[in-house]
């Protein structure tokens, strides 16, 4: 399913097989995430990506062939990250993440809205057993992306998750593992969100628009609403953190400095590294992480996207190949 300009609907292509570089695998794509990232890309909020463009970055396949670590018929998990330079002064201090030269998977390399995909293996994932091919898909950025702010979000017992969408139901069951109290905010009205987040164990879940029922320690801000940045600032205590999770966030409005003030902290996640990987698909398991997915054929790829545009998805969506 391609992408041939932003803002244009998806169409069905068949496009040549790439010839395998050194280090590159070719899988059998069984099932991609369809990623909010992925919503960005195609609606033309993210700039200069490849075109034509195969969306998806949460990639779960089978190795057909190619490279030297993985045998044939390996399930393998394509992330976000597809390469980096390994050379820069991000990549020697283990901030891949902000590789100037980064290419990601889906952005600038064709991804896993297909029937095959290509990546670099050193990119590649093996993954847990006990996960079907569609439930393993959310791990791999909703999973990742939501881990790594959680990590840098501090630890704080009360966490605040703004959106709680696909990496907001990964996190709060990690949180919840590690004896956090996690408070649920979603869209006014969004009973369906506020149901899944209190089956998650949330011990609140309401609508971002109402004052937090408790002071916060931290906040993680899933939703790509820039006015939720001063709303999230204003529910966490002194010394508390507020990380904006999102690649694309609408613009921040003004706020007064005492929402700040007190040693309160403003940050940005961006991308992740391998190590995430590596943690959370090892902790996955021992949560254990239980992701609720909604299906799409590969085919519906744009239905998927309008859901998601339009918060019809409980969970995570994912086109199953």
């Amino acid at each position: 399913m391609v992408l041939e300009a932003p803002g244009t609907p998806l169409i069905g292509r068949v496009l040549p097989r790439p010839e395998l570089g050194p280090g590159q695998v070719r899988l059998r794509v069984h099932a991609c995430g369809v990623c909010r990232t992925d919503l960005h890309v195609r609606d033309g909020e993210l700039p200069s990506p490849k075109l034509p463009l195969v969306l998806g970055h949460q990639i779960v396949g089978t190795v057909l062939e190619g490279g030297e670590r993985f045998a044939p018929g390996t399930r393998l998990g394509v992330p976000w990250l597809g390469w980096t330079c390994g050379e820069c002064r991000y990549c020697r201090s283990g901030q891949e993440n902000l590789c100037d030269r980064a290419r990601f998977t889906g952005y600038h390399l064709d991804g896993g809205y297909a029937e095959e995909a290509v990546a670099d293996e050193r990119y590649c994932f093996e993954l847990p057993e006990g996960y079907t091919d569609a439930q393993a898909a959310p791990l791999l950025c909703a999973g990742l992306i939501g881990y790594r702010a959680l990590r840098l979000a501090g630890d704080g017992e009360r966490v605040g998750l703004y959106g709680f969408g696909a990496s907001a139901h990964i996190v709060a069951q990690v949180a919840r593992s590690q004896g956090r109290r996690v408070f649920a905010f979603t869209r006014p009205g969004d009973a369906a969100a506020q149901s899944l987040a209190r089956e998650l164990g949330a011990d609140w879940a309401g609508d971002s628009t109402a004052p937090a029922p408790e002071e916060l320690d931290a906040a993680v801000i899933f939703a790509p609403a820039g006015e939720l940045v001063p709303t999230a600032l204003r529910a966490v205590r002194k010394g508390g953190s507020v990380v904006c999770a999102g690649i694309h966030m609408s613009d921040i409005p003004g706020f007064p400095y005492e929402l700040l003030w007190g040693e309160r902290v403003l940050r940005s996640v961006a991308n992740l590294t391998r190590r995430d990987g590596q943690e959370l698909l090892a902790l996955a398991p021992q949560v254990p992480v239980r992701t609720t997915v909604e299906s799409f054929p590969f085919t519906e790829a744009e239905q998927a996207l309008a859901a998601l545009r339009a918060g019809r998805i409980r969970g995570a969506a994912v086109l199953v190949v």
